[in-house]
């Protein structure tokens, strides 16, 4: 029991012999019904509540926890000594107490899932009891105990978790060899080589075996609502055999490579399981690449087969898939390769076959010969060290880098990172708003889900059409229980307005997920307390194309997350922050995130080219992966990513991150969304350019822009103040919502004959208005 008393300006809390007073001035419920304060207690910590409390009563608050002092030793204590670099443990052994949170006591706000709001003023979210009771990792102490165990014994540890899966022959040992040394020799990762699998079998044959042939694996929703379809895991099966037969026809073998250049149809998994089943290399291109982009792809990994289909109908705008690919056939034969097999898709609703343009001999109707094929298909077994697919990402010198993942320790990577971030359960329909063309679309609509048995949600169309409501519609319609998608999509949803997402009820909502890059903490709030009623953890997930899988993330239930942060380490993931010498830095701090050790998710190379891809991400800091993203640890080991090293702005000496400015330019109530690049500036060497979206009614003013740079100078300090506010109608995003900065540097330091390939963007005439309000 806890009591409560006002004595004129002061609220006292009494909690048996302790006592707390605290202004009134400082009491704020604002928008929510409780205020949740922490108070240490004799070695106890109570969370108090209740604003509707009667001036002199009492109230049950949440049961006490015996708990060390974190606040000591996070604020006034030195590190500990045996925080050293030899002991992995050293940033997350705070789980075992309370985190600190942001400051002195009195300042210090939580709120528990599902019973408040989470403010400005509120530094830490609760798991409720409820919840943490039914997850998989319920408790600190239970994280700690598999964290420890996988740093301390990764072999055992992966392969208890590999062990869940079907191999047709085990691996042997050791279970991993690494180099991570480029001192030392060539770099070399290898997980569980010499055991054969397939992750086809595993994805299909391995759940319908356990007795969900008929649960379904896939919904699909179309473009225009109203239009869907699904498959249970037994028909997913046979229209995978059924492709998988094709290709084995047409002379593609284990070890080929196939591109897939498809929309979010459900053939687009569907091509991938028929791929891995027989062996064959896929290589998925985002449909909205270019035409040459494309043929750079096609050059370099050399396909037997490319499937596409003829059009696709994203919101009210069709893009005609098939003619982009016919010219990047003609422009990769007149580089001197020539792809015999163009297997299209008739996607009816967006073009009829007789207007597709033909080339007889080369291109194929996937309807008119994948019906005729066997449903059933022998499974190719292949070694874990075998390549699964290829994924090309944009890289600094313009070329783009083939990202190569192996079968294994992806299979096994994958599906545990799905398992745990998402607290998944057979019951949960699952939804990732990514697209199979990016990393995302690979690790978590395809592999990851289906290596659960999990049903997922196939989107094709644009989340603002017809209207801004067309996520929560689909929510209600499939009663989503896990939502993951882009921070970029939820401040373009914020943008819109709530009633676009009140009109739902979204109740089947359990947990929520952010990915791509940093949420800033107003977007997060956004996103907790209006799409999931504060009901709904938060897995703000950081990992890249190249690691696979997730490699800091909040595990729902497990522990309190921060608005913002990606929290702590995966399993088996050894984070480092280092300065510009390579020196890991201890404690609270910012700078190079690197990983230390490897992790089966690992990317092996890069396709044809192992040289860059140990001089891109091995040899800045040997002995160490390289991100290329900054990164800032709190005092409590709390994790908050910073954006790209590239993206970091050295303004007089001070390195600021762009994603910072950005997060204080938006905490702004004006201001929907912002983009910070830097500039050159003959002073201070660099200064800091912005461009800046503002909320929807709102107009343009020099006395908007002053309030905004006062802003920033408010929140980080004078040394971040934009030299610039570019007022933005909308901002250049690729269709999968990624910001390209590239572009905004060149508009910022008006190098407009520079522009490059505008092609991927959403909505090209977004350049021209930012040109054309570069002097406003």
């Amino acid at each position: 029991m806890a009591e409560l008393r006002y004595y004129g300006e002061k609220m006292e809390v009494k909690v048996s012999s302790a006592r707390m007073y605290i202004s009134k001035k400082e009491y704020k419920p604002s928008r929510f019904d409780f205020l949740r304060l922490v108070k240490r207690t004799t070695a106890r910590v109570i969370l108090l509540a209740n604003e509707d409390t009667t001036r002199e009563g009492k109230f049950r608050g949440a049961e006490p926890q015996t708990m060390d002092d974190p606040f000591e030793r996070s604020i006034s204590s030195p590190p500990s000594k045996s925080f050293t670099t030899l002991n992995h443990l050293r940033h997350v052994e705070s789980l075992a107490t309370l985190p600190s949170g942001a400051g002195g006591i009195p300042k210090l706000n939580a709120v528990i899932l599902g019973e408040s709001l989470a403010s400005e003023e509120d530094d830490l979210v609760f798991p409720s009891d409820d919840f943490s009771r039914r997850a998989h990792i319920p408790s600190p102490q239970k994280y700690l105990e598999m964290y420890r165990r996988s740093i301390e014994d990764p072999a055992g540890f992966w392969s208890d978790i590999a062990s869940q899966f079907y191999w047709k022959k085990r691996w042997g040992q050791p279970v991993y060899s690494e180099n991570l040394d480029i001192r030392k020799g060539r770099i070399e990762i290898e997980w569980f080589k010499g055991g054969i699998s397939n992750i086809c079998y595993n994805c299909l044959d391995r759940n319908i075996e356990l007795g969900n042939g008929e649960k379904i694996a896939l919904f699909w929703e179309g473009n225009e609502p109203g239009t869907d379809g699904s498959l249970t895991y037994n028909q997913l099966l046979q229209r995978v055999c059924q492709l998988a037969n094709y290709l084995k026809d047409v002379g593609v073998q284990k070890g080929d490579a196939v591109v897939i250049y498809l929309p979010m149809l459900m053939e687009l998994p569907i091509a991938m399981l028929a791929c891995a089943r027989i062996g064959a290399v896929h290589s998925v291109v985002f449909a909205g690449f270019s035409a040459e982009s494309l043929a750079q792809r096609i050059m370099d990994c050399k396909p037997k087969v490319v499937i596409t289909c003829n059009a696709v109908r994203r919101g009210s705008k069709i893009i005609h898939l098939k003619d982009i690919v016919d010219a990047a056939l003609a422009e990769s034969a007149q580089n001197g390769f020539a792809v015999d097999v163009c297997l299209t898709y008739e996607n009816h609703s967006a073009l009829e076959k007789s207007k597709t343009k033909w080339q007889e001999g080369r291109d194929t109707w996937w309807q008119d010969v994948i019906t005729k094929f066997p449903t059933t298909c022998d499974v190719e077994w292949v070694d874990a060290e075998d390549p699964l697919f290829l994924l090309y990402t944009s890289g600094s010198t313009g070329k783009p880098k083939g990202v190569l993942h192996t079968t294994g320790g992806y299979m096994v990577y994958t599906a545990a990172t799905f398992k745990y971030a998402f607290d998944y359960k057979p019951s949960d329909v699952y939804w990732c708003t990514a697209d199979c063309g990016w990393i995302t679309g690979h690790s978590y609509v395809t592999y990851g889900p289906l290596l659960n048995a999990a049903t997922v949600v196939v989107f094709e169309g644009a989340p603002n059409y017809p209207d801004s409501g067309r996520c929560w519609d689909i929510v209600d319609k499939y009663k989503v229980s896990i939502f993951y998608t882009a921070p970029t999509l939820v401040r373009s949803l914020m943008r819109e307005g709530d009633e676009y997402v009140t009109r739902y009820s979204r109740k089947s909502l359990r947990v929520l997920g952010s990915v791509g890059e940093p949420i800033n903490p107003s977007a997060w709030r956004w996103f907790f307390n209006l799409v999931g009623d504060s009901r709904c953890p938060i897995s703000d997930t950081w990992w890249q194309t190249e690691t696979g899988g997730f490699m800091i993330t909040p595990l729902p239930g497990a522990w309190p997350q921060k608005p913002g942060s990606a929290t702590f380490p995966f399993f088996g993931v050894q984070p480092v922050i280092v300065n510009e010498k390579g020196v890991e830095i201890e404690g609270e701090c910012s700078g190079y995130l690197c990983v230390k050790s490897s992790w089966p998710g690992a990317f092996r190379t890069l396709y044809g080219d192992h040289e860059r891809y140990e001089t891109t991400y091995f040899s800045a800091f040997p002995g160490y992966y390289f991100s290329g993203d900054g990164c800032s640890r709190d005092k409590d080991g709390y994790y908050w990513l910073t954006g790209r090293v590239d993206d970091v702005i050295n303004v007089s000496g001070h390195r600021i991150g762009t994603a910072e400015v950005e997060s204080a330019l938006v905490s702004h109530p004006q201001c929907a969304e912002a983009a910070v690049v830097g500039v050159e500036h003959e002073v201070k060497g660099q200064g800091i350019y912005a461009f800046v979206t503002l909320v929807e009614g709102v107009q343009y003013s020099e006395d908007l822009r002053k309030n905004l740079v006062s802003t920033v100078r408010k929140q980080i300090g004078a040394f971040a103040a934009p030299e610039k506010i570019h007022w933005a109608p909308g901002l250049p995003k690729t269709r999968s919502g990624k910001i390209m900065r590239r572009i905004l540097r060149k508009i910022a330091s008006r190098q407009l004959d520079e522009l490059g390939d505008t092609s991927t963007l959403a909505d090209p005439s977004v350049v021209d208005e930012l040109i054309a309000l570069a002097d406003s």
